[in-house]
Formats: C-alpha cells, structure tokens, sequence
C-alpha cells in the first residue's frame, strides 16, 4: 500500500529565494525536529543527481535516509526519491512553488509514502500521522524559512 500526503502554505518571501533555501536539504533540520543531521553529496550546489544523507528519528526509532533529487526546475520545482532501504519510504516527493506577487510564495510539499516488508502494514499509520501534521509541518517550513530569508 502506498499513499500520498500533502500541504499547502503560503511564505512571505519572493520565489527565487524560498526555492534556494528548500533546494538546500541542509536546511531541513530547521523546521524537521526528526532529522538529526543531514548532509549534501557531493558538497555543492544541488543539482539532479544530488544526494542529501540525513539520520533521522521516526517513532523512536534512529534510521538513516538518503534522497536524489531527480528534478530541479528553478524557481518553480524540486522533486526527489529516496533511495535508502526502510520499511516505510518517500517513493517521491517534492514541492512546487507559485510566485503570488508582492514578495510572496505559495507552496506545495508531497510525498508518497510505499511500505516494505512489515511496513507495508505500517504504511497506513505513517499516512495518518503524516496527514494529521501537514498542516503544521506547512507552518514550521513557513516560519523556519521567514526567519532564514531576509525580508526585503
């Protein structure tokens, strides 16, 4: 079983520079209290093909991820795939960003999340947990991106 998750939010901050600082998974720990660390492979600017390696801790569990960016169409576009073995994964995901004028931003984040093995009886309970917290996960992006990106 397989499923998909979504939030919609707005940023006050122009397009081009909410598309930089999302491109840069390193900035995930800002606004994913599960994401513990995370690095960029190789060390330079995101691109398709890019690998963003994080250890992260999901219902107290510690597992280690890996997502490839597989598409980046600047400033409107990143989409990813995990590429890690876990019992519960991101097949893909991604967001979309819509310049609404005025300095503004609306955006969309996804992800299909596939379960493996056990968590294929697991996937249900992830789906939920993921579609009760999109709303906040939108707002912690939101803000964690505000308070990165200075205001013009």
């Amino acid at each position: 079983m397989a499923g998909r998750f979504e939030a919609t939010f707005e940023v006050e901050r122009p397009v081009e520079a909410v598309f930089d600082y999302l491109a840069d998974g390193r900035n995930d720990p800002q606004f994913s209290p599960r994401v513990l660390k995370i690095e960029r492979v190789p060390d330079a600017p995101t691109a398709v093909g890019t690998v963003f390696r994080s250890s992260v801790k999901d219902a107290g569990m510690k597992t280690a991820r890996e997502f490839r960016i597989t598409e980046l169409q600047a400033p409107t576009k990143i989409r990813w795939a995990e590429v890690s073995k876990n019992i519960v994964t991101a097949s893909e995901g991604g967001y979309d960003l819509e310049p609404l004028g005025e300095g503004r931003t609306q955006v969309r984040i996804h992800n299909v999340l596939e379960g493996h093995g056990i968590g294929k009886l697991l996937v249900g309970l992830a789906l939920s947990a993921a579609r009760k917290d999109a709303p906040a996960f939108g707002a912690r992006i939101r803000a964690a991106a505000e308070a990165a990106i200075p205001s013009r």
